[in-house]
């Protein structure tokens, strides 16, 4: 079945009611459990261990609201995703339903816009992993660290999907068990099973109640948690690989968005039921906090090695989905045709190595100009998501005829939802920078566009 090293061509296959989809000469290899578990292995990064207490710090205990907003946007959108996905199963996704929805533009955009993106995030992630596993040993530079990550991982994803697929399954296994383990511990602190000094509720009352900001908290809260799901989407990407993708899509997605909404919503009501939210100290690792008010003396060192998993599973992720968008725009001519190459295991090896390779570049970035063209490039990242997000909804029903909760007027609240949150980070010093860097971006790519559009029509 699998092709030689050699420069593959599309072939369109028709589905019935839709467009073509492209036949692509990939494997499918990854069955039902790996989607569902790849959609909450990446949604379920070190943004939850870590970046919550900034939300609570930010709203108080209203920031529940907060989540459930940014949930149950995040719900429509990816429902509508799935249903695209399952009718039309492309590794560009998004991208290329954005293609025949809005026109070849909107293609280029997005893909190359989501490729940048998760490249950037990808520094990121490793980056981390090497400064915590630089304080277990000392003696390992942290260049090292990110080089063995990077060898690793780029191996998992050129032996075949479903090589890849298992690694993610059980990557994300682990961080499903510290969860469930944390909320099981909580709540025995909370009915008062694990007795702890101080109060539980989060002396809500002593400190401004449950919305000591009010609605305006909630609004700042949200813009915080907002990107905190971003990651599902990869099992869209991942549709085309999927032995039977109708099937598979429908039943992740079915599971995967109400699991992350209990995983995030239920960790974050134990902490603000334990910590209160002016606790600056211990919001600052309020997994940690939790599991240390339970008697646990190692619960720093095991939070470590939770976030360094987590890290790890992400990286895993973000290279296959960065590999498969760059194929799928190769496949479009929206990216070198050296891009579509498939080795003989069916996997786009080019674009495993292209990723690989800049995520690279982006940890040399990260640890050459920390404070600089870094911090630029990550704003730009901040918001890049919420485009994605946006595209996916309008295109849902404009071309594909696919209809989804609530069509067309759920989607119409889903676009005026995710408008809303644009307001919101005008309003904010903060967020208005990220939403410039991606603006600026956004010309960036589309001013490429229309150059290789040049180009490409003289030489005809």
């Amino acid at each position: 079945m699998g092709l030689p090293w050699s420069v593959v061509t599309t072939t369109p296959r028709t589905t019935p009611g839709l467009l073509a989809a492209p036949a692509e000469p990939l494997a499918h290899g990854l069955r039902p459990r790996h989607l569902t578990m790849m959609g909450l292995g990446s949604a379920i990064g070190a943004g939850l261990f870590l970046g919550s207490g900034v939300g609570i710090a930010t709203a108080g205990p209203a920031v529940l609201v907060s989540y459930a907003i940014a949930g149950a946007l995040v719900v429509l959108v990816m429902r509508m995703l799935a249903e695209m996905a399952a009718a039309m199963p492309a590794s560009g996704s998004f991208s290329v339903y954005a293609e025949a929805a809005l026109g070849r533009w909107a293609g280029f955009l997005l893909g190359w816009l989501y490729w940048f993106m998760i490249i950037m995030v990808l520094g990121v992630e490793v980056t981390g992993v090497a400064a915590i596993a630089s304080t277990w040993w000392p003696q390992v530079p942290q260049w090292a660290v990110a080089a063995v990550v990077v060898a690793v991982f780029g191996a998992v994803n050129l032996i075949g999907v479903r090589h890849f697929g298992e690694a993610e399954f059980w990557f994300a296994m682990i961080k499903v068990a510290a969860i469930v383990g944390f909320l099981v511990v909580g709540l025995l602190i909370v009915v008062g099973v694990i007795p702890v000094g101080g109060s539980v509720l989060g002396e809500w009352a002593a400190h401004g109640g449950f919305a000591p900001a009010g609605w305006a908290g909630i609004a700042a809260g949200l813009l915080v948690v907002v990107f905190a799901f971003g990651g599902i989407e990869i099992v869209t990407i991942a549709a085309a690989e999927a032995r039977d993708p109708q099937t598979a899509v429908a039943r992740a997605t079915r599971t995967i968005l109400w699991r992350i909404l209990f995983f995030y919503v239920g960790s974050v009501a134990i902490m603000v039921a334990l910590i209160p939210w002016t606790d600056a100290d211990r919001l600052a690792s309020p997994f940690v906090t939790v599991l240390q008010m339970a008697g646990f003396d190692g619960a720093a060192r095991l939070m470590e090695v939770v976030v360094v998993l987590a890290l790890l599973s992400a990286f895993n992720a973000n290279v296959y989905a960065t590999s498969r968008m760059l194929f799928s725009l190769g496949e479009r001519r929206d990216a070198p045709s050296v891009a579509t190459r498939v080795s003989r295991r069916e996997v786009p090896w080019v674009a495993v190595l292209v990723s690989v390779f800049f995520g690279v570049v982006a940890v040399l970035l990260n640890w050459l100009l920390p404070n600089s063209i870094l911090s630029i490039l990550l704003n730009a990242v901040g918001s890049a998501l919420l485009v994605v997000f946006e595209a996916a909804a309008a295109e849902q029903g404009r071309t594909l005829p696919l209809r989804s909760w609530g069509y067309p007027w759920l989607t119409w609240v889903t676009l005026g939802g995710l408008v809303a949150i644009v307001g919101l980070m005008l309003s904010d010093a903060a967020a208005r920078a990220q939403l410039l860097a991606t603006g600026g971006l956004v010309v960036v790519i589309l001013a490429a566009y229309g150059v290789t559009r040049t180009v490409a029509a003289r030489r005809a």
